[in-house]
This record gives C-alpha cells, structure tokens and sequence, in this order.
C-alpha cells in the first residue's frame, strides 16, 4: 500500500495535473477528424499502457496483481479509460470543448455523493462550505459557455448527456481506489492494468462501432496523440490516484473544477477567447472554493453507519 502524500505533494501533484489536463481539451480538438474517436481513444490508451508498463518495471514493481484484485482493474479500465473517454471524445462533436469542461467540474459532487455510499464517509462540514462557491462558479462558467456556443438544443442536449456519462464513469473508477482492496495493490501495477484492460475494451468498442482501425498520416495527429498518451495519461493519472488515496475522491475532484479555467485561459492565447463578466466571475468563485477545499483538513467524517 502506497504512503500517504504530505500536503506540499498534495498542491504540487494538483498543480501538475491541472496544468496538463486543462491544456488537453485543445488537443483533443485535434484527434476529432481522419480517425473515429473511438479509435483515438484505443490509440491513446495502447500506448499509455505500454509506457506505464515499463515504467512500472523499471521501478522494480511487480506488475503481478493478486487474486481479487483482477475484477477490480477490470472495472477501473472499463469506467475510467473506456466509459469516460469515449464519451468525452463523443461529446466535443455536439458542444464546444469549453462547455464540455465545464460540465465535467461537476464530478466534485458525484464523488462526494458515491464516496459516502460506497465506503461510509461523509464529506466534512469545511468541503461542504468550499463546493458551495466553487458549484456557484461552474454553473456561471457553464451559463456563460451555454450563451457563447449557440448550439442547437438537441446537439447540446446530446453532448452533455455524453459528458455526464463520461463524469458517471470517472466517480465510479476514482472511489473504487479509496477501497481497501485496490489501495492494497500498488499504483503501477493498477494503473498499468487498468490501461491495458481499458485499451482492450476500447479497441473491442472502436470495432464494433466504426470499424478496422483508421490512420491519420499527420504528424501533428501523432505528436498530439503522443502528449496525450505519455502526459496527460500515464503521467497524469500516476499523480491523480496518490491524491485521491490521500484526501479522497471529493477534494481531489477539484482538480475537474480548475481544467475549465486553465483551458479558457490557454484559449484566449492561442484561440482568441474573451473572457466576459459571467467567466471572471465564475472563475474567481470556483479558485476561491478549490482553494478553501485543498487548505482546510483533510478529514473525512464517519458516517454512523460504517464498519
């Protein structure tokens, strides 16, 4: 079982990964052309596998997992690396990557919600207080990405029902790692399987719904699809699933809650996106309710009626 992050790891990891992850959207953007998303997706996580594969070795970790543990790999890939991404790619066909951010910061509330249901903690009095201003700031962000994308109604419809898909499917695979049984295995080692298990049912999902595999002879396809792989992937999630074990799957959500901001901000250097009123304000109150969330203790509260 992996040790628990001090604080300083906590904010660092949190940076990194906020940084990369609200950079991705743009990238995604990209992958949606020659290839079927559903074969973007496989690519990615092939070779996501393969990198965390061997650095899983070169650590000198066993990439054996234990008996029970099998079931549990199995269902973080499909939720994690097949439900969620599939969906998301989906998604930015109907709405703009912008609102598809937005609507994923909403993941804050199903892991608090699935946390308390499927390990008998509740969230604590002070992360209560802290989503009420950061939930305040994505419905304003949200509302703001609604006005600007004018998209048809059953376009939208259809492409936030996809991003909520993907949201479900993120909760479930983040609370699955605050059980006992997969906090026993090592990070490598589930990652590295999760990956694999997760490349395997997306490349089994990519046949039946768009066919043989599709190549798109682009170099920028490929160094897009290699950033994604390697960085915001495999490095990504290696940082991710420390913090979720060390403060939950609640708390860790918020880094869901800032994506939609260092992604509008990376918009308007390289997009030529203008922040309106509704977007500083929305901004300022989700960074006020990440940061009260990430500087308060890092308890949960028993329910009364956990073990």
């Amino acid at each position: 079982m992996s040790a628990p992050l001090g604080r300083g790891a906590v904010l660092l990891f949190f940076t990194i990964i906020t940084l990369i992850w609200g950079s991705t959207w743009i990238v995604i953007r990209d992958q949606l052309g020659v290839v079927p998303a559903h074969w973007s997706v496989a690519y990615r996580f092939i070779i996501a596998a393969s990198a965390m594969a061997a650095f899983t070795r070169w650590q000198g970790v066993s990439l054996t997992l234990p008996p029970g543990a099998w079931r549990i790999a199995m269902l973080f890939g499909f939720c994690q690396f097949c439900v969620n991404f599939n969906a998301v790619y989906l998604a930015e066909h109907h709405i703009t990557s912008g609102l598809v951010a937005c609507v994923f910061a909403l993941l804050l509330i199903p892991n608090s919600l699935l946390a308390w249901a499927w390990t008998g903690h509740r969230p604590s009095r002070s992360f209560i207080l802290s989503a009420i201003p950061a939930i305040g700031g994505i419905a304003l962000l949200f509302v703001n990405e609604v006005q600007s994308a004018r998209a048809p109604l059953g376009e939208a419809a259809l492409g936030i029902g996809l991003t909520l898909l993907g949201v479900m499917g993120a909760s479930v695979s983040n609370v699955l790692q605050t059980t006992e049984r997969a906090k026993a295995v090592p990070l490598p080692t589930m990652l590295t399987w999760g990956m694999t298990f997760g490349a395997i049912f997306d490349a089994a999902f990519a046949l039946m719904v768009s066919g043989p595999p599709v190549i798109d002879p682009r170099p920028g396809y490929w160094l897009g699809l290699a950033y994604l792989a390697l960085f915001a992937s495999a490095l990504a999630f290696s940082l991710y699933m420390p913090i979720i074990r060390t403060i939950g799957p609640g708390r860790a959500a918020y880094s869901s809650v800032i994506v939609p901001i260092i992604a509008m901000a990376l918009s308007t250097l390289f997009e030529g996106y203008r922040w309106t009123g509704l977007a500083i304000a929305g901004a300022v109150l989700a960074m006020a309710g990440m940061i009260w969330a990430l500087t308060s203790r890092h308890e949960v509260v028993p329910s009364p009626a956990a073990d």
